[in-house]
């Protein structure tokens, strides 16, 4: 989030929030300073022209802030300030429950026109440009109210190192839910191993294959956000899928996807005593993801010949004669 100017108000400025105007604030409190005043005695204080002062008088008596007093010279009190205050600020609470109805009342609608009735031409929209793409994933992770679903595969817009904070922000906050299918090429990345096991220590759900179509974000079963193209967010538009027969497919396509990945997530053994050696989560998950010995150098920041030898230690401790085996052991050891 970036960060926002504080806005100090004045006496006059507090006036204004409650819908009387600078110059009625400013000749309110001269009067009200001195209970109640001449015209003229106003005009000094005010230092504004007397015409002015006599129209401004007039607003305030209008508004149940001042009285008119009889006899001459003319003369006029401040209705006390506590109570202008009260009553000022009982009128902005009405009205702003009258706009919280509305806003209700057209939010409902909206949630109607959402689960039918669109035009087929509304069902997608286009999100034209890298920064509103940005700014919609961003709102689509406030907007869910259940779970976030993803796919996750190079290329990005962005760098990829770092994590999500909107989603860390979510999963705080909130406790939303987070299903992320990872491609293998996403964790062969440098040091984006690293922010994927923070998230699953977050709370992320995470699974990663080697068949992600392209990048995809569900929020609950509402909205879909998807690449105009399938090498990534482009920079010039992505399409916003409202509901409809192409969002089910959409969701039921995840759930294909998903059924068959490898969970990254590591389970607790059954035995307190059948746990990951200390140090190889992140290899483990890149094995069993069918990473190469090259992608996890990189991924790692090894050589291919330190690869090879934790590999080999990895496979000796878990007695396996092969990588598949090992991988095999580490599901049954829910190590992955």
């Amino acid at each position: 989030m970036f960060p926002t100017a504080v806005r100090i108000l004045t006496g006059v400025d507090m006036w204004e929030s409650l819908g009387i105007t600078a110059a009625e604030g400013q000749i309110y409190e001269a009067l009200a300073r001195r209970r109640q005043a001449e015209i003229g005695t106003v005009v000094s204080d005010a230092n504004l022209p007397r015409g002015q002062v006599v129209r401004l008088l007039a607003r305030l008596v209008d508004h149940g802030l001042a009285t008119r007093l009889p006899g001459r010279p003319l003369r006029y009190a401040a209705v006390p300030p506590d109570l202008v205050a009260s009553s000022l600020i009982a009128e902005r609470e009405r009205d702003l429950s009258r706009l919280r109805a509305h806003a209700q009342r057209l939010a409902a609608e909206q949630t109607r026109a959402d689960t039918g009735g669109h035009h087929p031409a509304e069902l997608v929209e286009v999100i034209e440009g890298a920064t509103n793409v940005r700014n919609t994933v961003v709102r689509l992770q406030r907007e869910a109210r259940e779970q976030i679903r993803g796919f996750d595969r190079p290329p990005y817009l962005d760098d990829p190192v770092g994590g999500n904070p909107e989603e860390n922000r979510q999963i705080d906050d909130r406790g939303l839910t987070y299903r992320v299918l990872y491609h293998q090429a996403a964790l062969a990345i440098p040091g984006r191993m690293a922010d994927v096991w923070k998230g699953i220590q977050r709370g992320e759900r995470a699974r990663v294959s080697s068949h992600v179509p392209m990048k995809m974000v569900l929020c609950d079963d509402r909205l879909a956000l998807i690449p105009v193209t399938t090498e990534g967010y482009s920079a010039d538009a992505a399409y916003l899928v409202h509901p409809s027969s192409m969002l089910d497919a959409f969701s039921e396509l995840f759930e294909a996807l998903w059924d068959r990945a490898v969970p990254l997530n590591r389970a607790t053994a059954d035995d307190p005593g059948d746990t990951l050696p200390s140090g190889d989560a992140e290899l483990v998950g890149l094995l069993a993801s069918g990473a190469t010995d090259e992608t996890i150098a990189r991924t790692l920041g090894w050589s291919v010949r330190t690869v090879h030898r934790h590999v080999h230690r990895l496979m000796a401790d878990v007695g396996a004669e092969t990588r598949f085996q090992a991988g095999m052991e580490a599901v049954r050891r829910s190590w992955v």
